[in-house]
């Protein structure tokens, strides 16, 4: 038998859509109950989106850092079990959706039982014998000494976002908006307490995701983590370090972030995202991008990078244009940041670059030139009538990811609803099928694509319609809301996605064998 090279596959499905009793996805019961059933149905990526804290329309791409965690998916009853929540301050929650999230409801139940057990937390710290674990309390102390370099400026950006009844930095007084260093020192002693409220959400944070990726790794199980190339203009990092992106002296920013027009928008898409100054990055020797980077890496074991095609060449917006047309291509950092990241990191970067959109051959030269895989996407594949480089028999090689739609996609079955009678009958010739369930016939033809990674949404899994994506490019509202319920964790579903699994090979090899065929191929050259 000859040694074969590990296949993998997996579902993509953000912790938001986790079910909880606590109207939003978090790292309680639920998420270890989705990771036994990845391990039951022989999956070994599990891929979510940005972990960020969201602020206005809830988007995991709009964060107010670009290193902090979402307080939202910390687990009210895993404070329960560390002592900082009494079990009974859980028993009258409402009576949240199960099928989708209302953030605005959320916030208003979760965040007075973050400030209970921060107020906890306080009181037993310095007792002799606290009645929460005492690890904990040393525990923190760590978490804040070790990422003092990112969490000093988060949790002051969040106290003064408090203190500014939740408006953007660049409304906030003078001396709050642009403080110098000793006004910043002056802010830092006034609020304290506060800051350490923001620093001890972010220790449970990641304290709580440590011990779920864990029991995900112990599965066989490796997660993909999502991070935007452009970060929030109302975010601690554009805050803290106003000279990496391209401002004006009052700092608004010249120009902005998005897209041309394209198959998702006809007026292009407008982000907003302040832009960089590569130049002043290229100066620190891509520092804070280093440090982005190795803090995702602690959190996650690959990162997809979000608009990759933006290190070779981004779309500058001028600031105040209301659409995404009068943007010019700008030619980004290309090799000399991934050089300096390679340089850092190693030459096997553990990335996965999102190279959809207007892709140009120095953005696949850049792609290639580090061994990153890239993205094929079917429902791009088959919406073009003609032949294109996403259908599986164009991948050149294996060195990529292949979906049969993303966070920004429809389900496919409400994809191919949409289509009209021709691009149906294309789909139904080449994947040889009546079209009844086409989410099967998608989720089969990417595992059989030569593609080393196979991944698909739970929505197809399920079979899910329109109403259930997760989100609709350059709509501003209702999205990011979709939920699964624990039943959908079902055997039935699980023997079967394990048995299309092992007959694409993607189930994982036993490694006892794979060495044992290395051995063989040394003894017989």
């Amino acid at each position: 038998m000859p040694n074969l090279k590990q296949r993998y596959s997996g579902v993509l499905l953000h912790p938001s859509s986790l079910p909880s009793p606590y109207g939003i996805g978090d790292f309680g019961e639920g998420a270890f109950k989705f990771i036994d059933f990845l391990k039951k149905s022989g999956q070994t990526i599990w891929q979510v989106l940005p972990f960020g804290p969201t602020g206005y329309g809830d988007s995991p791409y709009q964060c107010f850092s670009a290193f902090a965690g979402q307080p939202l998916f910390i687990s009210p009853g895993e404070l329960c079990k560390d002592g900082f929540l009494d079990r009974r301050e859980l028993e009258f929650a409402p009576h949240f959706s199960p099928d989708s999230v209302d953030y605005g409801y959320v916030q208003y139940y979760k965040y007075p039982l973050y400030k209970r057990a921060f107020e906890k937390f306080l009181a037993e710290k310095d007792k002799a014998k606290p009645s929460i674990p005492k690890g904990m309390i040393k525990g923190f102390e760590n978490f804040e000494k070790n990422n003092a370099s990112w969490l000093k400026d988060y949790a002051l950006f969040m106290a003064l976002k408090d203190a500014n009844g939740g408006i953007a930095f660049l409304d906030w007084p003078e001396e709050q908006a642009h403080p110098s260093a000793e006004g910043k020192k002056a802010l830092q002693k006034k609020y304290e307490k506060e800051m350490m409220y923001y620093s001890f959400l972010q220790y449970i944070f990641f304290r709580q995701w440590s011990v779920v990726r864990a029991y995900a790794n112990n599965a066989g199980i490796k997660i993909v983590g999502d991070i935007p190339i452009f970060v929030s203009m109302d975010s601690a990092d554009v805050w803290a370090n106003p000279e990496m992106f391209r401002l004006d002296s009052k700092g608004y920013p010249t120009v902005v972030a998005g897209v041309p027009p394209d198959y998702f928008s006809e007026t292009g898409q407008l982000w907003g995202n302040p832009l960089y100054d590569w130049e002043k990055h290229e100066k620190t020797g891509y520092a804070w991008w280093i440090s982005r980077i190795k803090n995702q890496l602690k959190v996650f074991d690959f990162i997809r990078i979000d608009h990759f095609r933006g290190f070779a060449g981004y779309w500058a917006i001028p600031y105040g244009d209301k659409t995404a047309v009068g943007g010019k291509w700008v030619k980004g950092p290309g090799h000399s940041l991934f050089d300096a990241i390679a340089g850092e990191l190693g030459k096997d970067l553990p990335i996965w670059a999102e190279d959809l959109g207007v892709i140009t051959d120095d953005v696949e030269e850049l792609r290639d030139a580090y061994g990153l895989p890239g993205m094929k996407v079917l429902q791009f594949a088959f919406a073009d009538i003609n032949d294109n480089d996403m259908m599986p028999y164009r991948f050149a090689g294996d060195n990529y990811i292949c979906y049969t739609g993303t966070h920004d996609n429809d389900t496919s079955l409400g994809w191919y609803m949409s289509l009209d009678e021709k691009h149906k009958d294309k789909v139904r010739i080449y994947m040889n099928t009546s079209g009844d369930n086409i989410h099967w016939d998608m989720i089969r033809t990417a595992m059989a694509s030569t593609a080393k990674y196979s991944v698909y949404p739970m929505q197809d899994l399920l079979g899910y319609g329109c109403d259930c994506r997760m989100n609709t490019p350059a709509v501003p509202y209702g999205n990011w809301q979709f939920r699964v319920r624990e039943s959908n964790f079902n055997d039935g579903l699980a023997d079967y996605l394990r048995m299309l699994t092992g007959i694409f090979g993607r189930l994982p090899l036993d490694p006892s064998e794979d060495e044992e065929e290395e051995d063989k191929e040394v003894v017989e050259k």
